[in-house]
């Protein structure tokens, strides 16, 4: 497992996670995917994507891989789910 890549994955996961459900509600399904730097000082792939876990206006699941190259299959992926606040 590459530290850097790791360590890249967990920063873009934290800063994935900054919207509240409410905001993150009026955009999910989105994705996006731009080529940016590792912690280390590395080019690689940066794809964050807002998806609904279960069902629609539920918990929202939160995916991040950050990947070198064109294969993300390689690139190290973590989630995390932000649950719907009830207010």
């Amino acid at each position: 497992m590459d530290l850097d890549l790791t360590a890249a994955a967990e920063e873009e996961l934290t800063r994935a996670c900054d919207l509240s459900w409410r905001e993150l509600a009026k955009v999910v399904p989105w994705g996006d995917t731009y080529e940016g730097f590792t912690p280390g000082g590395g080019t690689a792939q940066f794809e964050r994507s807002y998806l609904w876990a279960n069902a629609p206006q539920g918990d929202i699941l939160v995916e991040v891989v950050v990947y070198l190259g064109q294969r993300q299959e390689d690139g190290i992926k973590l989630t995390r789910v932000i649950g719907r606040q009830t207010t």
